[in-house]
C-alpha cells in the first residue's frame, strides 16, 4: 500500500540550480498590507506562507531566499499583523500571511486581521499554492485544521512543510508524521507531499525552493 502523504523527494541539480536562482536573486519587500484593498496588483504567480504563530514563518522564508532579515522574525506570538509581500524577481510573489491562533495582541485586532487572511486566501486568484507550516514536534492542532479547512473551501491548494526538524527526537518523528497524516486525510485541498524542513540546517530548502521554482 503506497503511504499517504509522503515525503517530498530531494530534486535534482538542475530543478534544485533553478530554485536556488530564483529565489536567492532579486528578492524585495515590497509592502505590507491590512486590508484587502491594499493588495498589489494580480500580475504574477504568488506564493503563501501560513502557520501558527511562532511556528517559524519568518525563519523560514529568511533560510528560503538566503537573507538573515527580509522577513523579520520575532518571539512575540502575533507580531506579524499584515501580509507582507515580498517580490521574487519580476516573475513572482512570496507572501507572509499573519500567523494565527494564540497572539499577543488586543482581541479585536486578533479578530480583524483573521478575517483578512480568510479574505486573501478566498479572493487571490493568482494564489497557486499555500504553504501550510506545522511545528515538527507539536503536529497539527485545531487552529492549523481550521485554515486548512478554509483553504478547502477556497479551492486553495496548500501543501504542509513541517518547520523545526532539528528539534525533534529522531524516536517521536513516526509518531508525529502519522498524525499530520491522518489529519491531512481530512483536507481535499492538501497536496500529496510533505516537506520537512530546519531553517538552522537548512534541510528541506533545496526542495521548497525548487517545488515554488516549478509551479505553473
Amino acid at each position: 500500500m503506497e503511504l499517504s502523504f509522503p515525503l517530498a523527494e530531494e530534486p535534482d541539480d538542475q530543478s534544485r540550480e533553478t530554485g536556488r536562482i530564483l529565489l536567492t536573486g532579486q528578492v524585495e519587500f515590497l509592502k505590507g498590507v491590512v486590508a484587502m484593498d491594499g493588495l498589489p496588483p494580480d500580475d504574477r504567480m504568488e506564493v503563501c506562507f501560513a502557520g501558527r504563530s511562532n511556528v517559524g514563518k519568518s525563519s523560514l522564508i529568511n533560510a528560503l531566499t538566503g537573507r538573515k532579515a527580509l522577513a523579520r522574525a520575532s518571539n512575540t506570538p502575533g507580531r506579524t499583523q499584515e501580509i507582507n509581500y515580498f517580490t521574487v524577481s519580476d516573475s513572482h510573489y512570496l507572501v507572509d500571511l499573519p500567523g494565527y491562533g494564540f497572539a499577543n495582541a488586543p482581541v479585536p485586532v486578533v479578530e480583524k486581521w483573521q478575517r483578512l487572511l480568510k479574505q486573501y486566501l478566498s479572493g487571490r486568484a493568482t494564489l497557486r499554492r499555500a504553504f501550510v507550516l506545522i511545528d515538527h514536534r507539536h503536529g497539527i492542532k485545531a487552529v492549523d485544521d481550521e485554515i486548512m479547512t478554509v483553504l478547502d473551501k477556497s479551492a486553495v491548494t496548500f501543501q504542509v512543510v513541517l518547520t523545526k526538524e532539528d528539534k525533534v527526537k529522531a524516536k517521536d518523528r513516526p509518531v508525529i508524521l502519522e498524525q499530520v497524516r491522518k489529519a491531512l486525510s481530512k483536507h481535499p485541498a492538501a497536496y500529496p507531499e510533505l516537506i520537512i524542513t530546519s531553517s538552522e540546517k537548512g534541510d528541506g530548502i533545496p526542495t521548497l525552493r525548487s517545488i515554488i521554482a516549478n509551479l505553473e
